[in-house]
């Protein structure tokens, strides 16, 4: 699996799948909430009248920003409309167990209160709050699990940050030096000063070496062991691995702990003509098709520059919430289930329960699976009261229900074994 291995830790350096009680509350929750969010919501993918091509936040990269232009951003940022209790309440809605926050993005602009450097939120912008305090507040007010997600390597805007070759001669840049003494206490600032921290998620480990990635771990590990580490650390090391972005691996992936980071349109950062957005019924399936080959997902939004969610965004989260009201039971703390390799369906389990979740209703009402030994089969949803039965013959079982979806999205049986 290319999506998978890329960001895989080694074996041998964590305990593996389902084995370090440290991912229970991960492999519980299978849906999370990415938020991607700086001064790149402010341009939004325009640039001097140009769309730029690519995702939002990659902007400064895309266009080759100079530092003294893209600088000039951070004093127009004043986002007045944030507001971390209406976020962590919409993640609750939706039905995802935990947030990250980018406290750091390739661009370098921090959005929380760095004493490292003055280019942040609160010394940099006419806002002057602590976007990350606020969250985290809200966070543990709400009983969700926060994380944080960090650029280790690419910094456009230090100058010994790796990626700036517009402003920087890279034969100049101290890339060790940027490490020591600017990743690693920023990253000691994150992890000490905003409470409990559920994942530190590093991301594009484009020249990192190995020695400083393990230091980078057992750092993150030395001031909060309970903190997850993304496989995107780089060098083969972290705690669980992360697929590529969207990615959805074809098969079964049970060896592992992975997570897949994904974006409701087409972008991360907050981009005012990307209006591609994913369907509530496709953004339930791929949760479903994550969830039974054996992961999480990470799925994303992006503020806009006065810190309001994008209204797309807040429907679909609202119809994911919707639907794992009525059949969450067969998504949180569940395994892959005994069918895989179905284009039809895909199975999670729980115990002696089997769920099936059916993506395409069969015209006739009928399904038929190899033998499970299911002693019964009822809808998830108490409210569905279509009929429904199930027989078996030894080697197939067979569920018969209406001709026509009893429940949009995606129909979810109990089968009891």
């Amino acid at each position: 699996m290319t999506e998978i291995e890329y960001f895989k830790p080694e074996r041998g350096q964590r305990p593996g799948a389902n084995e370090d009680p440290r991912l229970d509350w991960w492999r519980e929750a299978k849906f999370g909430m990415f938020i991607h969010w700086g001064v790149y919501s402010i341009p939004a993918g325009v640039w001097q009248g140009e769309h730029i091509p690519g995702i939002g936040e990659w902007i400064m990269l895309r266009a080759e920003i100079p530092i003294a232009e893209y600088e000039k951003l951070a004093p127009q940022f004043n986002p007045v409309k944030y507001d971390a209790d209406q976020i962590v309440k919409l993640a609750k809605a939706a039905g995802q167990k935990y947030i990250v926050l980018t406290s750091k993005h390739h661009d370098g602009f921090c959005m929380y209160g760095s004493k490292e450097t003055d280019y942040n939120i609160v010394d940099g912008s006419p806002f002057g709050r602590d976007v990350l305090g606020e969250l985290a507040d809200a966070c543990a007010r709400e009983g969700i699990k926060l994380g944080l997600y960090y650029s280790q390597t690419q910094d456009w805007h230090h100058p010994d940050g790796f990626g700036n070759t517009w402003d920087f001669n890279e034969d100049e840049q101290d890339f060790g030096d940027y490490i020591d003494n600017y990743v690693k206490p920023q990253v000691r600032e994150i992890l000490t000063n905003y409470g409990p921290i559920c994942i530190i998620w590093f991301d594009t480990p484009r020249i990192i070496e190995r020695h400083q990635s393990q230091e980078l771990l057992d750092l993150a590990h030395s001031l909060q062991p309970d903190c997850l580490v993304c496989g995107r650390l780089g060098n083969k090391l972290g705690d669980y691995a992360t697929a590529q972005d969207n990615a959805i691996p074809p098969e079964l992936q049970a060896e592992i702990d992975w997570e897949t980071p994904a974006t409701i349109n087409d972008t991360w950062g907050f981009k005012t003509h990307d209006h591609n957005w994913k369907s509530p019924a496709q953004l339930i399936q791929n949760l479903v098709d994550i969830v039974s080959k054996g992961g999480n997902y990470l799925l994303n939004i992006g503020p806009d520059a006065e810190g309001a969610i994008p209204e797309p965004s807040i429907e679909r989260l609202r119809a994911m919430g919707a639907w794992l009201d009525l059949n969450g039971e067969s998504i949180y703390g569940t395994q892959p289930g005994p069918i895989q390799g179905e284009a039809a369906y895909r199975t999670t389990q729980k115990g002696d329960a089997v769920y099936l979740h059916v993506f395409d209703w069969p015209a006739d009402g009928g399904i038929a699976l190899p033998d499970l030994a299911a002693s019964s089969a009822s809808w998830l949803d108490a409210s569905c009261d279509a009929t429904l039965s199930l027989s078996r013959d030894g080697e197939s079982t067979t569920i018969l229900g209406s001709a026509e979806a009893p429940k949009e999205h995606v129909t979810v049986i109990r089968l009891q074994l």
